[in-house]
């Protein structure tokens, strides 16, 4: 039978793989949402498709640094933890920016949706 140490730290190993699959999977929705504003909605439109094709990049962009970001969180939280340190990381400048940037691409897609 394990410690109550043991346990504590599988428990922990194991949420923090949980966190960085989010990561994951929020980079692998801003990709699919990069294809379908990039390449699915100027094949609907008639007008001009660059505006569409930009905010698919800049999506598609976003998807590649959740992934980045969520990696190098996750293994820094895993080296914490195979230090016997406290598991956790003080609020970072790259997270804040990234909330920014979603939150930037969000309004700059209903403008598009607006102006089509």
């Amino acid at each position: 039978m394990a410690s109550a140490d043991e346990e504590s730290i599988r428990r922990t190993s194991l949420a923090l793989e949980r966190t960085e699959l989010a990561w994951w999977r929020t980079g692998l929705a801003a990709l699919a949402v990069g294809i379908g504003v990039g390449k699915v909605i100027p094949g609907l439109e008639s007008g001009n498709p660059a505006a569409f094709e930009i905010a698919g990049a800049a999506f598609a962009l976003y998807g590649v640094a959740l992934f980045a970001y969520g990696s190098l969180r996750g293994r820094k939280l895993a080296a914490q933890l195979a230090r016997g340190e406290e598991t956790g990381l003080a609020p970072s400048p790259a997270g804040y920016a990234l909330g920014a940037i979603g939150a930037l691409l969000g309004v700059a897609s209903a403008a598009l949706i607006v102006a089509g």
